[in-house]
C-alpha cells in the first residue's frame, strides 16, 4: 500500500499528542514528505521522511501524488489569487512546489494560487553560501518547535540549511550533537563552525560573531562569540559540548 504523502498547506504544527493543547515539537511545511503511521477521523500520526520525526498533525490537506519542481528561497512569499491580488497567506522558506503554469513574473503552484517567480529556485538547487539562508531568519521570533517565519528555534535554523539542500540532518539539538562530527579544537573559531551546548546550538558567521535563535533574546540574533559563551555559562551554567562544521 502506498504510504508516501505530501503536505499541502503552508505549514502546520506537529504535536506530541493528538491534541491542539499538546506540546508542539516541530512543524511540517508545504510539500514536505511523510508517512502515515496511524490515523483516525481527526488526527494523523506521522513520520516525516526527511528526518524520521514522529508526531501528530490534523487529518487534512495532504496528497499521495506530488512531484515538486521548485522550492521557496525567501523567508516567506505571498500567495496571490487568480487576479494576482495578494491574499493573507504565505509559503515559508524551503516549501516545495510543483509549477502548473507560469508567466513573466508569476508561477501557479495550485489552481488559482500564484507566487512571484523570483522567490523560487529549482528543486535540485544547492545553496553553498549558508549565510544567505541563516540571515533570512534574522529577527524572526524564537518559538520552541518552530521552523518558519512565524517563529523558529535554534535547532530548526540549522536543520533548514540541510533540508533546503536535500541532505539529511536531525531535528533536535541532542540528536544533532550526536550526529555531527567533532572538529579539532582551535584557539579561535571560524566561519562555518557549529557550537553545541546541552540543548542549544549556534553557527559562527566569522571568527568573532555567531548567529542563533536565542531564547533569552526572544529572536534570531547575531552576537559576539566570546560574549555569548560567557553569557550562556553565567546564566545557564552550560559549557561547550562539541564544535562541528556546516560543510556539506
Amino acid at each position: 500500500m502506498k504510504n508516501n504523502y505530501f503536505y499541502k498547506k503552508p505549514l502546520s504544527n506537529i504535536y506530541k499528542k493528538p491534541s491542539k493543547v499538546s506540546e508542539v515539537t516541530s512543524q511540517i511545511i508545504y510539500g514536505e514528505k511523510f508517512k502515515i503511521l496511524s490515523k483516525n477521523k481527526s488526527w494523523l500520526r506521522i513520520k516525516t521522511s526527511f528526518d524520521n520525526y514522529i508526531g501528530y498533525i490534523k487529518n487534512d490537506n495532504y496528497t499521495g501524488y506530488y512531484n515538486p519542481t521548485h522550492k521557496v528561497f525567501s523567508l516567506k512569499v505571498n500567495i496571490f489569487n487568480k487576479q494576482r491580488n495578494k491574499t493573507k497567506y504565505f509559503l515559508p522558506f524551503a516549501s516545495k512546489i510543483s509549477i502548473i503554469q507560469e508567466n513573466k513574473n508569476f508561477v501557479e503552484f495550485e489552481k488559482d494560487k500564484w507566487i512571484v517567480k523570483k522567490n523560487i529556485r529549482k528543486i535540485d538547487h544547492v545553496e553553498k553560501n549558508y549565510l544567505k539562508i541563516l540571515k533570512l531568519f534574522l529577527k524572526t521570533k524564537y518559538v520552541w518547535g518552530g521552523k518558519t517565519y512565524k517563529g523558529i528555534d535554534c535547532s530548526a535554523i540549522l536543520q533548514l540549511l540541510y533540508y533546503y539542500n536535500n541532505k539529511f540532518y536531525p531535528r533536535d539539538t541532542n540528536d544533532q550533537l550526536k550526529y555531527s562530527k567533532s572538529i579539532i579544537r582551535r584557539k579561535k573559531f571560524k566561519k562555518g563552525d557549529i557550537i553545541f551546548w546541552k540543548g542549544h546550538v549556534a553557527i559562527c558567521i566569522d571568527d568573532k560573531k555567531l548567529i542563533h535563535a536565542y531564547g533569552p533574546e526572544k529572536k534570531v540574533v547575531i552576537m559576539l562569540i566570546n560574549k555569548t559563551l560567557e553569557r550562556i555559562e553565567k546564566t545557564a551554567n552550560l559549557i561547550i559540548k562539541k564544535v562541528s562544521s556546516t560543510e556539506y
